[in-house]
């Protein structure tokens, strides 16, 4: 991990509500977010752009999410082919004794 200076901010009343609201939807600390920031700034990114990639972002992990629940009904479907061909199999082998 690098190494924290503190540094004091003041912030008016609603950007710290704000960012607490943030850091709360995100499952981050405050900090965390001023960091994000102070970066994104540092990166020349706007808070638009910042935004833009936010929500996009969202966009991917619910996407991602969708697939995945898809993928493992298929799976679940083809498990139960699988063993529904398994178990016409060992019928056939049984008469065919």
């Amino acid at each position: 991990m690098a190494t924290m200076e503190l540094t004091q901010v003041y912030l008016e009343r609603e950007q710290k509500r704000g960012l607490q609201a943030k850091a709360k939807a995100n499952g981050t600390k405050v900090a965390e977010e001023v960091r994000r920031a102070v970066d994104a700034y540092l990166a020349g990114v706007s808070p638009e752009e910042l935004t833009l990639l936010d929500e996009g972002s969202r966009k991917a992990e619910r996407h991602l999410k969708e697939m995945s629940a898809e993928l493992e009904r298929i799976n679940a479907r083809l498990d139960e082919a699988f063993t529904q061909l398994s178990r016409s199999r060992k019928k056939s082998k049984g008469k065919r004794a």
